[in-house]
Protein backbone atom coordinates (compact mmCIF):
# COMPACT_ATOMS: atom_id res chain seq x y z
CA UNK A 1 0.00 0.00 0.00
CA UNK A 2 2.94 2.77 1.34
CA UNK A 3 4.92 1.70 -2.00
CA UNK A 4 1.61 2.33 -4.48
CA UNK A 5 1.22 5.90 -2.96
CA UNK A 6 5.15 6.50 -3.59
CA UNK A 7 4.00 5.02 -7.20
CA UNK A 8 1.57 7.88 -7.74
CA UNK A 9 2.68 9.99 -10.52
CA UNK A 10 0.54 12.87 -9.41
CA UNK A 11 1.86 13.11 -6.05
CA UNK A 12 5.32 13.46 -7.97
CA UNK A 13 4.32 15.79 -9.86
CA UNK A 14 2.94 17.82 -7.79
CA UNK A 15 6.54 17.93 -5.65
CA UNK A 16 8.09 18.86 -9.18
CA UNK A 17 5.73 21.98 -9.56
CA UNK A 18 6.04 23.18 -6.26
CA UNK A 19 3.19 21.40 -3.67
CA UNK A 20 5.69 20.29 -1.13
CA UNK A 21 5.49 16.65 0.50
CA UNK A 22 6.61 14.17 -1.21
CA UNK A 23 10.19 12.53 -1.28
CA UNK A 24 10.78 12.64 -4.54
CA UNK A 25 13.87 10.51 -4.42
CA UNK A 26 12.37 7.78 -3.19
CA UNK A 27 9.44 7.70 -5.22
CA UNK A 28 11.76 7.66 -8.11
CA UNK A 29 13.67 4.70 -6.90
CA UNK A 30 10.76 2.82 -6.77
CA UNK A 31 9.08 4.07 -10.01
CA UNK A 32 12.84 3.23 -11.85
CA UNK A 33 12.87 -0.11 -10.59
CA UNK A 34 9.46 -1.35 -10.91
CA UNK A 35 9.14 -3.64 -14.52
CA UNK A 36 5.14 -3.55 -14.55
CA UNK A 37 5.13 0.24 -14.78
CA UNK A 38 6.38 0.33 -18.66
CA UNK A 39 8.02 3.25 -18.02
CA UNK A 40 11.64 2.31 -18.94
CA UNK A 41 12.52 1.28 -22.45
CA UNK A 42 11.76 -2.01 -23.70
CA UNK A 43 14.60 -4.53 -23.32
CA UNK A 44 16.31 -3.19 -20.09
CA UNK A 45 18.33 -6.25 -20.21
CA UNK A 46 19.80 -4.66 -22.75
CA UNK A 47 21.15 -1.47 -21.09
CA UNK A 48 24.85 -2.77 -20.10
CA UNK A 49 25.58 -3.72 -24.00
CA UNK A 50 24.63 -0.43 -25.09
CA UNK A 51 27.28 1.21 -22.58
CA UNK A 52 30.00 -0.81 -23.25
CA UNK A 53 29.02 -0.06 -27.17
CA UNK A 54 29.61 3.37 -26.23
CA UNK A 55 31.93 2.90 -24.75
CA UNK A 56 34.07 1.12 -27.19
CA UNK A 57 33.00 3.82 -29.91
CA UNK A 58 34.57 6.60 -27.03
CA UNK A 59 37.40 4.45 -27.48
CA UNK A 60 37.99 4.16 -31.19
CA UNK A 61 37.62 7.74 -32.04
CA UNK A 62 39.96 8.63 -29.45
CA UNK A 63 41.81 6.47 -30.64
CA UNK A 64 41.21 7.69 -34.31
CA UNK A 65 41.87 11.48 -32.67
CA UNK A 66 45.48 10.44 -31.16
CA UNK A 67 46.24 8.51 -34.54
CA UNK A 68 46.23 11.70 -36.50
CA UNK A 69 47.41 13.46 -33.87
CA UNK A 70 44.58 16.46 -32.89
CA UNK A 71 44.76 15.48 -29.32
CA UNK A 72 47.15 13.49 -27.07
CA UNK A 73 47.20 13.15 -23.48
CA UNK A 74 47.50 16.37 -22.02
CA UNK A 75 44.66 17.94 -24.60
CA UNK A 76 42.00 19.36 -21.83
CA UNK A 77 38.92 16.47 -21.82
CA UNK A 78 36.69 19.69 -23.15
CA UNK A 79 38.84 19.96 -26.27
CA UNK A 80 38.79 16.24 -26.55
CA UNK A 81 34.95 16.19 -26.26
CA UNK A 82 35.26 19.24 -29.21
CA UNK A 83 37.32 17.01 -31.38
CA UNK A 84 35.32 13.77 -31.12
CA UNK A 85 31.97 15.45 -31.92
CA UNK A 86 33.68 16.69 -34.96
CA UNK A 87 35.37 13.75 -36.24
CA UNK A 88 31.81 12.09 -35.85
CA UNK A 89 29.50 14.84 -37.33
CA UNK A 90 32.04 15.49 -40.25
CA UNK A 91 33.03 19.16 -39.11
CA UNK A 92 36.59 18.18 -38.00
CA UNK A 93 38.94 20.73 -39.71
CA UNK A 94 42.08 20.54 -41.51
CA UNK A 95 44.50 21.18 -38.82
CA UNK A 96 43.60 21.36 -34.95
CA UNK A 97 45.76 24.66 -35.25
CA UNK A 98 42.37 26.80 -36.99
CA UNK A 99 40.35 28.93 -35.18
CA UNK A 100 37.64 27.51 -33.58
CA UNK A 101 33.80 28.36 -35.18
CA UNK A 102 30.91 30.15 -33.11
CA UNK A 103 29.26 26.71 -32.87
CA UNK A 104 32.60 25.31 -31.43
CA UNK A 105 32.58 27.55 -28.43
CA UNK A 106 28.85 26.93 -28.12
CA UNK A 107 30.19 23.00 -27.33
CA UNK A 108 32.71 24.06 -25.67
CA UNK A 109 30.67 25.75 -23.03
CA UNK A 110 28.58 22.78 -22.75
CA UNK A 111 31.17 20.87 -22.17
CA UNK A 112 32.62 22.85 -19.35
CA UNK A 113 29.31 22.71 -17.53
CA UNK A 114 28.50 19.22 -18.27
CA UNK A 115 31.94 17.85 -17.21
CA UNK A 116 30.97 19.36 -13.42
CA UNK A 117 27.94 17.45 -13.21
CA UNK A 118 29.41 14.13 -14.67
CA UNK A 119 32.29 12.50 -13.41
CA UNK A 120 32.53 9.38 -16.17
CA UNK A 121 34.15 10.61 -19.34
CA UNK A 122 32.19 8.41 -21.18
CA UNK A 123 28.93 9.36 -20.11
CA UNK A 124 30.18 12.96 -20.20
CA UNK A 125 30.26 12.52 -23.87
CA UNK A 126 27.44 11.02 -24.57
CA UNK A 127 25.38 13.46 -22.59
CA UNK A 128 27.22 16.34 -24.63
CA UNK A 129 26.95 15.07 -27.58
CA UNK A 130 22.75 14.26 -27.72
CA UNK A 131 22.61 17.87 -25.66
CA UNK A 132 24.46 19.65 -28.50
CA UNK A 133 22.42 17.56 -31.47
CA UNK A 134 19.30 18.67 -29.92
CA UNK A 135 19.98 22.22 -29.55
CA UNK A 136 21.27 21.73 -33.17
CA UNK A 137 18.40 20.44 -34.83
CA UNK A 138 14.95 20.15 -32.72
CA UNK A 139 15.50 23.76 -31.30
CA UNK A 140 17.19 24.91 -34.41
CA UNK A 141 14.37 27.26 -35.49
CA UNK A 142 13.27 28.35 -31.77
CA UNK A 143 16.34 29.36 -30.48
CA UNK A 144 16.77 32.32 -32.80
CA UNK A 145 13.47 33.29 -31.95
CA UNK A 146 14.05 33.96 -28.08
CA UNK A 147 15.48 37.40 -27.92
CA UNK A 148 12.02 38.40 -29.26
CA UNK A 149 10.37 36.68 -26.68
CA UNK A 150 12.50 37.76 -23.55
CA UNK A 151 11.77 41.34 -24.78
CA UNK A 152 8.02 40.58 -24.75
CA UNK A 153 7.78 39.03 -21.49
CA UNK A 154 9.93 41.10 -19.77
CA UNK A 155 7.44 44.22 -21.39
CA UNK A 156 4.43 42.03 -19.53
CA UNK A 157 5.97 41.85 -16.46
CA UNK A 158 7.79 45.30 -16.09
CA UNK A 159 7.41 47.73 -19.04
CA UNK A 160 9.82 50.28 -16.97
CA UNK A 161 12.68 48.28 -16.90
CA UNK A 162 12.48 47.41 -20.86
CA UNK A 163 12.25 51.09 -21.33
CA UNK A 164 15.44 51.90 -19.28
CA UNK A 165 17.30 48.78 -21.31
CA UNK A 166 15.68 49.98 -24.80
CA UNK A 167 16.60 54.06 -23.30
CA UNK A 168 20.60 52.51 -23.08
CA UNK A 169 20.43 50.87 -26.24
CA UNK A 170 21.02 47.87 -23.84
CA UNK A 171 18.09 45.49 -25.65
CA UNK A 172 20.07 44.34 -28.58
CA UNK A 173 23.61 44.03 -27.01
CA UNK A 174 22.13 41.73 -23.90
CA UNK A 175 24.48 38.49 -23.65
CA UNK A 176 21.22 36.26 -25.53
CA UNK A 177 24.55 33.79 -26.99
CA UNK A 178 24.94 33.19 -23.46
CA UNK A 179 21.79 32.88 -22.34
CA UNK A 180 20.19 31.15 -25.09
CA UNK A 181 22.91 30.13 -27.28
CA UNK A 182 24.63 28.33 -24.50
CA UNK A 183 21.67 27.56 -22.59
CA UNK A 184 23.42 29.56 -19.43
CA UNK A 185 26.45 27.83 -19.18
CA UNK A 186 29.18 29.66 -17.84
CA UNK A 187 26.82 32.00 -16.34
CA UNK A 188 24.80 29.43 -13.70
CA UNK A 189 26.25 27.76 -10.92
CA UNK A 190 26.01 23.76 -11.59
CA UNK A 191 22.88 22.72 -9.65
CA UNK A 192 21.10 25.69 -10.85
CA UNK A 193 22.24 24.87 -14.15
CA UNK A 194 20.61 21.42 -14.27
CA UNK A 195 17.18 22.77 -13.08
CA UNK A 196 17.45 24.78 -16.17
CA UNK A 197 18.88 21.70 -18.56
CA UNK A 198 16.60 19.83 -17.12
CA UNK A 199 13.46 21.61 -18.52
CA UNK A 200 15.27 22.17 -22.12
CA UNK A 201 15.95 18.18 -22.71
CA UNK A 202 12.76 17.63 -21.46
CA UNK A 203 11.45 19.49 -24.63
CA UNK A 204 11.28 23.44 -23.47
CA UNK A 205 13.65 25.55 -24.84
CA UNK A 206 11.36 28.53 -23.73
CA UNK A 207 12.22 27.86 -20.04
CA UNK A 208 15.61 29.95 -20.97
CA UNK A 209 13.78 33.23 -21.56
CA UNK A 210 12.04 33.02 -18.26
CA UNK A 211 15.11 32.67 -16.99
CA UNK A 212 16.63 35.74 -18.66
CA UNK A 213 13.49 37.69 -17.78
CA UNK A 214 14.14 36.61 -14.20
CA UNK A 215 17.95 37.82 -13.78
CA UNK A 216 16.57 41.10 -15.17
CA UNK A 217 13.68 41.37 -12.56
CA UNK A 218 16.11 39.86 -9.58
CA UNK A 219 18.61 42.48 -10.19
CA UNK A 220 16.16 45.43 -11.69
CA UNK A 221 17.75 48.23 -9.02
CA UNK A 222 21.08 47.21 -10.04
CA UNK A 223 20.21 47.22 -13.60
CA UNK A 224 18.73 50.50 -13.27
CA UNK A 225 21.58 51.96 -11.71
CA UNK A 226 23.44 51.30 -14.98
CA UNK A 227 23.35 54.22 -17.56
CA UNK A 228 25.15 52.48 -20.93
CA UNK A 229 24.83 49.14 -22.59
CA UNK A 230 28.16 48.11 -21.82
CA UNK A 231 27.96 48.16 -18.25
CA UNK A 232 24.57 46.38 -18.66
CA UNK A 233 25.98 43.58 -20.49
CA UNK A 234 28.99 43.18 -18.57
CA UNK A 235 26.88 43.04 -15.60
CA UNK A 236 24.76 40.54 -16.76
CA UNK A 237 27.39 38.28 -17.98
CA UNK A 238 28.58 38.14 -14.31
CA UNK A 239 25.64 37.65 -11.94
CA UNK A 240 26.14 37.20 -8.48
CA UNK A 241 26.12 33.24 -7.97
CA UNK A 242 24.00 33.41 -4.86
CA UNK A 243 20.97 34.18 -6.28
CA UNK A 244 20.79 31.71 -9.20
CA UNK A 245 18.67 28.90 -7.37
CA UNK A 246 15.89 31.36 -6.26
CA UNK A 247 16.36 33.14 -9.85
CA UNK A 248 15.79 29.58 -11.59
CA UNK A 249 12.41 28.89 -9.50
CA UNK A 250 10.71 31.87 -9.60
CA UNK A 251 11.65 31.64 -13.44
CA UNK A 252 9.84 28.21 -13.43
CA UNK A 253 7.01 29.90 -11.98
CA UNK A 254 7.01 32.84 -14.59
CA UNK A 255 7.14 30.01 -17.53
CA UNK A 256 4.06 28.06 -15.51
CA UNK A 257 2.33 31.65 -15.08
CA UNK A 258 2.40 32.57 -18.60
CA UNK A 259 2.40 29.02 -20.29
CA UNK A 260 0.53 26.98 -18.33
CA UNK A 261 1.54 23.58 -17.86
CA UNK A 262 4.20 23.94 -20.75
CA UNK A 263 5.68 20.23 -20.57
CA UNK A 264 7.02 19.98 -24.00
CA UNK A 265 6.00 23.45 -25.06
CA UNK A 266 9.38 25.17 -27.29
Amino acid sequence: MAEDTQRNFRSVYYEKVGFRGVEEKKSLEILLKDDPLGILPPHHESHAQVMMCRKEQYTDVLHALKVIRFVSDSTPQVDVYLRMYQLESGTLPRSPSFPLEPEDEVFLAIAKAMEEMVEDNVDCYWLIRCFVSQLNNKFRDSLPQLPKAFEQYLNLEDSRLLNHMKMCSAVTKLPYDLWFQKCFAGCLPESSLQRVWDKVISGSCKILVFVAVEILLTFKIKVMALNNAEKITKFLENIPQDSSDAIVSKAIDLWHKHCGTPVHSV
